[in-house]
Order: C-alpha cells, then sequence, then structure tokens
C-alpha cells in the first residue's frame, strides 16, 4: 500500500473525477443544519466504479492489517458503510456485520445486524465523517453490545473541529483514507479551482458556521 499521504491524495482526486466531491466556494450548499458549506461529498458513488471501490477496499484492508490486526469483525454504518464494510471484510477474510442508526421497531428489533459477539474486537466503517455523531452513535451500539470498537474508519472526513473533539471524548480512534485537506490541495492542481480560493475553503474547516454568512 502507498504511504497514507499519497492514498488521501489518490482517493481525494478519483472523488473528484467521478463526481463524488463537488466544490463550490462561491455558491455554497445548504445542509439540512442549515450551514453553508462549500463541498458536496456522496461516496455512494464509488460503488459504481469497481476500480476505485477496489482501492477503497484495500486501503481499508492495509489499514486494518497494520493498525488494528485483532480485529475479529467489520461493521458497516447503514446504509453508505455497509458495501465498504463488506469489500474490506472480504479482502481480510472476517466476518461482516452492519450496525442501524436505531433499532427495528419490528421482529427482533435488532439494531446490530450480523453476529458480534460480547469481547469481540470490532473495526467500524464508515462512507463519511461529518460531525461525527451518527459514526460515535454506530461504535456506541458496539460498546453496549459488549464487544470493543476499536476504531471507526471512513473514506472521507470534513476534519470538523466537532468530530475530532467528539471521538476524543468518546475514547474512540478515528481514521480516515482520505480528508478535506487532501481533497483542496488536489483541486487546486487539477484546476478545480482557483488558487485564489483556498484560503476561503480553508477558511470554512476552521469556523463552518459563518461561512457564506
Amino acid at each position: 500500500m502507498a504511504n497514507s499521504t499519497d492514498t488521501a491524495a489518490q482517493i481525494a482526486e478519483n472523488l473528484l473525477e467521478i463526481g463524488a466531491v463537488a466544490l463550490r466556494p462561491h455558491q455554497p450548499f445548504t445542509w439540512t443544519s442549515g450551514i453553508k458549506s462549500p463541498i458536496y461529498c456522496d461516496n455512494r458513488l464509488t460503488m459504481s466504479y469497481p476500480a476505485i471501490r477496489d482501492l477503497i477496499a484495500e486501503s481499508f484492508a492495509a489499514l486494518i492489517r497494520e493498525a488494528y490486526p485483532e480485529a475479529g469483525v467489520i461493521a458497516g454504518t447503514a446504509t453508505a458503510g455497509i458495501p465498504h464494510a463488506a469489500f474490506a471484510a472480504q479482502k481480510l477474510g472476517l466476518p461482516m456485520a452492519y450496525i442501524r442508526d436505531k433499532a427495528k421497531g419490528h421482529g427482533k428489533e435488532n439494531q446490530i445486524e450480523g453476529l458480534i459477539k460480547p469481547g469481540q474486537k470490532v473495526v467500524v466503517i464508515e462512507d463519511l465523517i461529518s460531525t461525527g455523531g451518527s459514526s460515535l452513535k454506530a461504535a456506541l451500539a458496539v460498546r453496549e453490545a459488549g464487544a470493543e470498537p476499536l476504531a471507526v474508519l471512513a473514506i472521507f472526513s470534513y476534519q470538523l473541529d466537532k468530530a475530532v473533539s467528539a471521538f476524543a471524548e468518546a475514547g474512540i480512534p478515528l481514521q480516515t483514507l482520505s480528508n478535506y485537506s487532501a481533497l483542496i490541495d488536489v483541486a487546486v492542481k487539477r484546476g478545480d479551482i482557483k488558487a485564489e480560493d483556498l484560503e476561503l475553503l480553508k477558511s470554512w474547516r476552521k469556523d463552518p458556521a459563518s461561512f457564506g454568512a
């Protein structure tokens, strides 16, 4: 596997190439929360590109082999983390499960589908980290089931301070294959954005609430 910097740049370039990420520093997108954002990310598109999804799967697998070799289960977050958890689990030859955002309201009322046994060590896979709330909720569901969440891994992170603080407070490591900083650097080199917009894009990550105000 290439070093993490190379991987982050490669995946960022792939995301830009297929339109999974769009940057609009002067016509920001509006999140459900009302926050204005210069970036829109839909990593679900990667499923439709075999070479890209395989790079992501192998990058996750390599990271798990290196940093979390004791992992016994790979768990995806519903719904976007499920395919990537399945691809990575297949490469590692490990069991796979997935975690709903809340328990079902019928049947066995499971929140975790598949088998996670008490005492097992689990890596949770997500597609995107924004504020980190839903991903942490999934990791804490693993903990509530009596297993140990070793880490949350994701394809991409906006690198917002709120997410960093939330994971630190919960005592759960967070690692991503690529991130906002790598993406905007690649976008400038590709000519997708102007160099003079770089500081504007960096300012959003530092203070999302004030962007576009």
